[in-house]
């Protein structure tokens, strides 16, 4: 397998702590491999642990506290409104369940004197994380660990070059007492169990078999030993009762011996388990290839770890300190990762991915990596289609189906409106009801509405009518809340209300901060790209034309996108300033991305508008948290501006980014990952508004470079390659003929694969013409 330093993550330590150790998975579960050499750790996850069964939060006070808040709001009585907020719509209690850990794989191997010249890397050529080193004996040592997602099974691997040299235990824990047996039940196997509290809460089973190529296997407690061997191979399963009812320890026992019972071999087990994961998880990798000259002067040869810290520079030494390091390999390796992080932990019939993926240590995580809905679990998803990853992004769709009964008695209870919605968080039984008591983010009820924009993201890309229609009902009954929910404001508008920018805090002119208002400008930028996307698909689909047109109605009676006194776009419907200026969320901007309300081409005032917003929040200190730069890195793309999109991304991968690569908040959230990745695509290719562009804000520092195999809105597939800066070639595959509007700077020719010119139109510097189902289009310059 060829390792390259945009493919490969190493290093030349065992991992310290979490931040440090490696992930591996296969949607469904999960690892952290911190690679000790004499005891190794990784903490294991299955994405359905969590930590009970379904509550009824809904507070029966609400809709009487919504109508006195409202009055409240638009008597601009901030405080109490918000006392009262807290006492009759939050949640009767405050929180949904949260994720957990399944437990902790513990290994203690016995060798020869020290590791010598040891390395623990993850490829993202196969998905396979090793360490490597000798002893003072001179063995060398070998250890491979993957999830295989065609056996659903971990699989870790010890090899050495000396027969008989292999000698380790292993043993499952780490839930301190939240776990009701961890014993052995056959000679090779240890069967642990538990439950995640409540009468209807979630019961898992861990099988943890050995194998062993000659040597002795035992049981020892909770332990498997083995002494003396020449290979040795551990399989783990992991099923809860989520999955499988009350089947789940049958499940996983079952998992493990269809897998070994018969085989003629370890090695040949193992080899074929590989293979198996190898072949599958390469059928969605290898859709994209990304490649950038090295211009890091040698820091592309040095351990992951350093070349991030090198990014940063050298305060103290004056004739560093003012130099930019550059590495773009180190720009193509995130990009990569991203897509390997979400091949391992978004897979059809899998959860969706929340705060950290599916990679958690901690029994009380940090806002217990739910699915953060104001921004972060959609921030996950945003690079699964330009990626070539669409079948990544159905579990999101599966959630939303989940969600949509809760959220109708939301909707009913705390409302009394028709259709669905949900607030700022969610978990895996789809609560919708005020999580937290929070007052800058507990009271917004947008965010089923946001994440049912991916419904017709989806579309787009893959142009897949089938599961439009399966999921428009989701569609139309997101919409058909906003129907009863919004209400006139004294302009005659249709706003929301109580809800929040989320996170932030305005001031009022008379001194006052608050949190809820009516009508932020995100509530209408999301309702606006709603309301379309739902007309649309009523078109594509030729059904509930009345519905459309209501909403049509209701779409001119929106507020518009407004320029406040700082030249900035507003963010409440009064000109309020911000009390953080510099705060991490910039709601205001989603009409820029990840809507195209806004752009440079077709609304240049209001792109000038957000520019000034951008540049007065990073002036007082915005893009601290990983996610909101990578949210940023976007933002500069959409204006084409690659001097600023770079700078960002340099200070996501430098002040942001864990030495394993991970994003951090701080803490670890994993959001920021998808972010940047989808922010590096975005340089490279938009397909907004209607039209595909080329190389929108290609950063001076990739010169040189090519993609193959992103995906672009109207189910087009792109690759392309640049020199000097300027595009020299590209290839455009139509998998279903929509006609294609093309930007890119420069004159460019179109031709079929047989030379012959295509019949263009060139309209406002965009190149327009007809395309044929699984036609390929060269564009040259």
């Amino acid at each position: 397998m060829n390792k390259t330093t945009d493919e490969l993550l190493w290093y030349t330590k065992e991992a310290p702590d979490f931040n440090s150790a490696l992930p591996v998975g296969n949607g469904r579960m999960g690892a952290m491999i911190y690679g000790g050499a004499s005891k190794d750790v990784m903490k294991l996850n299955e994405d359905s642990v969590y930590s009970g069964g379904k509550r009824n939060r809904i507070n029966p006070r609400a809709f009487e506290g919504l109508q006195e808040i409202r009055r409240l709001l638009e008597k601009e009585e901030i405080e109490e409104a918000e006392k009262i907020a807290f006492r009759k719509m939050q949640g009767v209690t405050p929180n949904s369940r949260h994720y957990m850990p399944l437990g902790t794989l513990t290994m203690y191997h016995g060798f020869t004197g020290k590791a010598r010249e040891y390395k623990r890397s993850l490829n993202l050529q196969d998905a396979v994380a090793r360490v490597e080193f000798h002893d003072d004996s001179g063995v060398n040592y070998l250890r491979e660990v993957f999830v295989s997602y065609p056996a659903q099974l971990m699989v870790i691997s010890i090899k050495a070059d000396i027969a008989g040299t292999i000698d380790f235990s292993a043993s499952l824990d780490g839930r301190d007492d939240y776990y009701d047996d961890n014993r052995p039940v056959e000679d090779n196997l240890i069967l642990y169990t538990g439950g995640t509290g409540s009468r209807d809460g979630i019961f898992f089973a861990a099988g943890m078999m050995l194998l062993a190529k000659n040597g002795s296997v035992e049981t020892i407690g909770n332990a498997l030993q083995v002494h003396n061997a020449d290979e040795a191979l551990i399989l783990i399963s992991m099923e809860t009762s989520f999955y499988h009812g009350d089947n789940y320890i049958q499940k996983a026992l079952d998992r493990l011996h269809q897998t070994a019972d018969g085989i003629q071999g370890i090695s040949v087990l193992a080899e074929q388990l590989k293979a198996e994961h190898i072949e599958d998880y390469q059928k969605l990798y290898q859709r994209v290839k990304f490649t950038l000259e090295d211009n890091s002067e040698g820091g592309s040869k040095l351990p992951t770890d350093q070349r991030i810290a090198r990014l940063k520079g050298n305060a103290d030494d004056d004739k560093e300190c003012h130099k930019l390091i550059h590495d773009n390999q180190l720009g193509a390796l995130y990009f990569n990762y991203g897509r390997y992080l979400m091949i391992s932990a978004s897979r059809p019939d899998s959860q969706p991915m929340n705060l950290q993926g599916i990679w958690n240590e901690d029994m009380w995580p940090a806002w217990g990596c739910r699915f953060t809905i104001n921004i972060n679990t959609q921030m996950n998803y945003w690079p699964a289609e330009t990626c070539n990853l669409s079948e990544c992004h159905l579990p999101l769709f599966d959630l939303i189906e989940r969600m949509r009964p809760n959220g109708r008695e939301v909707a009913q209870q705390m409302y009394h409106a028709k259709g669905f919605c949900c607030h700022h968080n969610t978990d895996i039984w789809g609560d919708c009801a005020p999580q937290d008591l929070w007052m800058p983010a507990t009271i917004w009820p947008m965010g089923a509405a946001w994440l049912c924009l991916h419904i017709f993201e989806h579309y787009q890309f893959t142009q897949d009518k089938a599961f439009l229609a399966e999921h428009f009902d989701a569609l139309c009954e997101a919409a058909e809340f906003f129907t009863d929910y919004l209400f006139e404001n004294h302009r005659g508008q249709l706003v929301t209300g109580p809800s929040v920018s989320p996170e932030n805090t305005y001031l009022t002119e008379q001194g006052t901060k608050g949190c809820l208002c009516i009508a932020p400008s995100m509530d209408t930028e999301i309702i606006t790209v709603l309301f379309q996307d739902v007309i649309k698909a009523s078109e594509i689909l030729d059904s509930r034309k009345d519905f459309a047109e209501q909403l049509a109605g209701m779409l001119d009676k929106l507020p518009p996108i407004s320029v406040g006194k700082y030249g900035q776009i507003m963010e409440w419907a009064e000109d309020y300033n911000e009390v953080e200026i510099g705060h991490r969320h910039i709601s205001q901007l989603f009409a820029l991305h990840p809507a195209d309300l806004i752009s440079p081409q077709k609304t240049p005032e209001l792109a000038r508008a957000a520019r000034a917003t951008m540049v007065r929040r990073l002036i007082h200190g915005g893009g601290h948290t990983g996610w909101s730069r990578a949210w940023i890195l976007n933002m500069w793309a959409r204006l084409h501006d690659a001097d600023m999109a770079y700078e960002n991304l340099r200070k996501l991968l430098a002040h942001s980014t864990n030495p394993n690569l991970l994003d951090m908040h701080p803490p670890f959230q994993i959001d920021g990952n998808f972010g940047g990745t989808a922010g590096i695509a975005e340089v490279l290719l938009q397909s907004h508004s209607g039209e595909i562009h080329l190389l929108p804000a290609l950063p001076k520092s990739w010169q040189n470079g090519s993609i193959s195999g992103l995906k672009a809105r109207g189910g087009f597939e792109i690759s392309m390659e640049w020199k000097n800066g300027k595009l020299t070639h590209a290839e455009l595959i139509s998998h279903h003929g929509q006609p294609c509007a093309l930007r890119t700077a420069g004159v460019v020719s179109v031709h079929r694969k047989d030379d012959t010119s295509v019949s263009a139109e060139l309209r406002d510097g965009v190149i327009c013409f007809a395309t044929q189902p699984d036609t390929v289009y060269y564009i040259k310059a």
